[in-house]
């Protein structure tokens, strides 16, 4: 079903560089309230931010994942400014070569109490939103069922 690679520095190893989907699960502890480029401020609860993106760039989802988790990145979308307030707790992420994020948007709307953020992310594309709270955590094999299929995961044990 799902395989899990940790974050020991071997992650490059251990997850492959082909591209596909990913979804960013970060965490925050704390309240803020952060300027998103042109986008707005996003007002963050402490909670769970799922964030759907796609990798079909050279480096796939490897490269992409591995920047997300980077500290000190220039700021280039807009799940950049809100990663300087959370911690990235896991990916999970489908080497498909079909781009699957709108259909897991689409699912992560409609999935239990998630609170999507309009309009975050999804500047390029009809969704309503590629960003999602959720007060608790949700869990990847939840998630997986509800899209009828497998989901890789990896899991961080430090921060980058």
């Amino acid at each position: 079903m799902s395989t899990e690679a940790r974050c020991n520095g071997q992650v490059e190893y251990r997850m492959k560089a082909d591209q596909g989907t990913y979804v960013l699960v970060l965490r925050t502890d704390a309240e803020a309230a952060v300027q998103v480029g042109r986008w707005g401020v996003l007002t963050i609860q402490p909670g769970y931010y799922l964030y759907v993106g796609r990798a079909f760039g050279s480096g796939g989802v490897r490269a992409r994942v591995t920047r997300h988790c980077r500290q000190s990145k220039s700021k280039h979308w807009h799940i950049d400014y809100l990663r300087e307030m959370a911690i990235v707790e896991s990916v999970w992420y489908s080497h498909r070569q079909t781009r699957l994020e709108h259909r897991w948007a689409k699912v992560l709307a409609k999935w239990g109490n998630a609170g999507p953020i309009p309009g975050f992310g999804c500047s390029d594309c009809s969704c309503d939103s590629h960003l999602f709270y959720f007060r608790k955590a949700p869990t990847l094999v939840e998630f997986a069922e509800t899209l009828g299929c497998s989901v890789e995961s990896w899991s961080c044990e430090k921060t980058f």
